[in-house]
């Protein structure tokens, strides 16, 4: 049997430019729910677009991975992964 996969999430408000790092495992129906307002933490910052994404087949080392992004060393961490990810993205 395969296993759900697990997403750690980060969404960036386009009202104040914050980010918000999430996990779910189902990705869809929990943007949907930043995006319809029905999560109390992003509600008032919408609207919201998806920036990051990483992929876990453990759920219990996407959530541990979770709340090590929302540390101080964490962030700066993600942060980079971000750019970096952005970065080539870009069209030369």
């Amino acid at each position: 049997m395969v296993g759900h996969m697990h997403y750690i999430y980060v969404l960036k408000s386009n009202k104040d430019k914050n980010l918000y790092i999430g996990c779910t495992c189902d990705i869809k129906k929990r943007f949907d729910e930043h995006c319809d307002g029905k999560v109390k933490s992003t509600a008032h910052r919408r609207p919201l677009e998806m920036i990051y994404k990483e992929e876990y087949t453990d759920k219990y080392v996407a959530f541990k991975k979770e709340k090590y992004y929302k540390t101080y060393k964490g962030k700066k961490e993600l942060k980079n992964k971000i750019f970096v990810s952005v970065q080539s993205c870009r069209i030369v």
